[in-house]
């Protein structure tokens, strides 16, 4: 007899499919419950009226006196008794009994106002007022808006939230006004982002034929999303999450003790991407060591890392002797030999595919597994090597960045805005991915990402918070999963075991072994730095 194999074991993937296929499961019984609660609305309206009516008799019952309860129930058995007698008389009894009943057990909610109140008539009668100024013409012979006009006709539709202030709102503006103009536009939004309230951003939609703006507060994202491992194919990165109606599609993640579908901004990198480089800029604390951390620990699970630190704070020691991990730098001259060393891959990579093509043979294996070159802050590797007359490092990457995509590899820089003028004109023009995290006036935004984003900004950003847009595609809002430093004081125990738990093992030193002299001898990787590691981080490894 055939033996009958084993049922496997369910994987960590697999354990949140089945989750997310039974937070689903769960949402369509709610939905199922819902539709037949609608459908049954007169039964259960019935049976509260019937419910009501014998609590009514039961009441009446107890108040009565004991020495009219007698004469009491004979005049109930006599009208009884008539209703039997006469014609069609139960089934009478019976539509007067139901009809009472749905009476009795009418929704007695008090309807809301059809209308706004009259402190939400205050706020949409200043924004009217406020808009005069911009919306009105001198020789218009019917104008839209006036001074002391009325705010119905141009407010078409109005929302409210919890507080009184404004939630959805869309605005009727004249077809004279220069909507195509961008500083007419942002007059407009800075007016509506003060008079609705501070504090909250806003989506603003411009519909430049029907001559209407559409004005959508945002819900904030979610700040708080640990580093997890992300159901994602080879070749793409999630660079954190964005509003739900930005993208097509959502990523199931573990929040919490929940699990939740949350909708990502996803990178796609590969010889077939047409932004095969990214560029993230910000201000002091604003996430970007986070989004490189975040960005190495999806690049380990497929490929190779070579990480250089220009800031010299040690955010990237957990990586240190890791697998995967060429090298992290922290001195101009690791720096210096590593990014040389990149470059001489890259080239050796473009020679092997090349020679494999002409032979009609697919790329050598070697070449397959994708190399990826973090670059945190090399502005301050610029300014040394200005001082010592050394090359600046940003030199090494222009052969990684131009043929990177033939060759398989990926350069991602992140730069300070204090320092952007240091940054070569090849990091500008070949990093088509970009991204801006932390509070940054609009200028730079869109000096950075090459157009502004339809959204306005907190003067308060959470680390990680800010914008991304992927060559010339739209700008989104971006948060990026929270990825602390496991070694830092201040992390916290949960956020330091999520990032453990996807750190790979560490790599043990091997001596390497001599090629033959026949083959070409492959370039030399440089050497892994030693960093010492806590002792309660080594021993929350442990435990893991």
């Amino acid at each position: 007899m055939a033996r009958r194999p084993l049922p496997r074991i369910l994987s960590k993937d697999s354990a949140q499919i089945a989750r997310t296929q039974l937070a689903r499961s769960r949402e369509l019984a709610r939905t199922a419950a819902d539709s037949a609660t609608d459908v049954l609305q007169p039964l259960i309206t019935v049976a509260r009226g019937l419910r009501l009516l014998a609590s009514a008799g039961r009441r009446k019952w107890a108040d009565t006196p004991k020495d009219r309860r007698g004469p009491l129930l004979f005049l109930a058995a006599s009208v009884i008794l008539v209703v039997a007698l006469v014609p069609y008389g139960p089934l009478l009894a019976v539509m007067t009994v139901m009809a009472a009943a749905a009476w009795q057990g009418r929704d007695r909610t008090p309807p809301e106002p059809d209308g706004p109140d009259e402190s939400q008539t205050e706020r949409l009668q200043a924004l009217y007022e406020a808009l005069v100024p911009y919306f009105s013409g001198a020789e218009d012979p019917a104008p839209l808006y006036t001074h002391g006009g009325e705010w119905e006709k141009p407010f078409s539709d109005h929302e409210f939230d919890d507080s009184g202030r404004v939630a959805h709102l869309v605005i009727r503006y004249p077809a004279y006004f220069p909507d195509g103009e961008p500083e007419a536009r942002a007059r407009i939004e800075q007016l509506l982002t003060a008079k609705a309230g501070r504090g909250r951003e806003y989506h603003f939609t411009w519909d430049e034929e029907g001559n209407r703006l559409t004005v959508t507060v945002l819900a904030p994202l979610p700040a708080d999303i640990p580093a997890q491992r992300f159901v994602t194919a080879p070749g793409e990165t999630v660079l954190g999450f964005t509003d739900p109606s930005e993208v097509q599609r959502t990523l199931p993640l573990s929040y919490g003790e929940e699990q939740i579908d949350v909708p990502p901004v996803v990178w796609r990198t590969g010889i077939r991407s047409t932004e095969p480089h990214l560029l993230a800029m910000g201000h002091p604390g604003a996430g970007t060591s986070t989004l490189l951390r975040s960005i190495a620990l999806q690049a380990l699970q497929y490929g190779d890392v070579l990480i250089v630190d220009g800031g010299g704070t040690g955010e990237y020691a957990c990586m240190t002797g890791r697998d995967g991990v060429l090298a992290v730098e922290c001195a101009l001259a690791g720096a210096l030999t590593s990014l040389e060393w990149a470059a001489q891959e890259t080239e050796r990579r473009l020679i092997a595919i090349n020679l494999a093509r002409q032979a009609g043979d697919p790329p050598p294996q070697d070449t397959r597994r994708p190399l990826w070159i973090l670059l945190d802050r090399p502005s301050v590797f610029t300014h040394l090597a200005a001082t010592d007359d050394l090359k600046d490092p940003q030199t090494l990457l222009q052969v990684s960045l131009r043929h990177g995509r033939a060759a398989n590899v990926t350069v991602v820089v992140a730069e300070q805005f204090d320092s952007a003028d240091v940054l070569s004109e090849a990091v500008r023009q070949h990093t088509r991915a970009r991204v801006v995290l932390g509070a940054a006036a609009p200028q730079l935004v869109e000096a950075v990402l090459g157009m502004p984003p339809h959204t306005t900004s907190l003067t308060h950003m959470p680390p990680g918070r800010g914008y991304a847009r992927l060559g010339t595609g739209p700008v989104h809002r971006l948060q990026v999963p929270r990825t602390p430093d496991p070694y830092d004081d201040a992390t916290s125990d949960a956020d330091r075991q999520a990032v453990l738990e996807l750190l790979p093992p560490r790599a043990t030193a091997v001596e390497a072994e001599p090629t033959e002299p026949a083959e070409p001898a492959e370039p030399t990787r440089p050497a892994i730095e030693k960093t010492p590691v806590p002792a309660e981080v080594v021993a929350a490894e442990t435990t893991a």
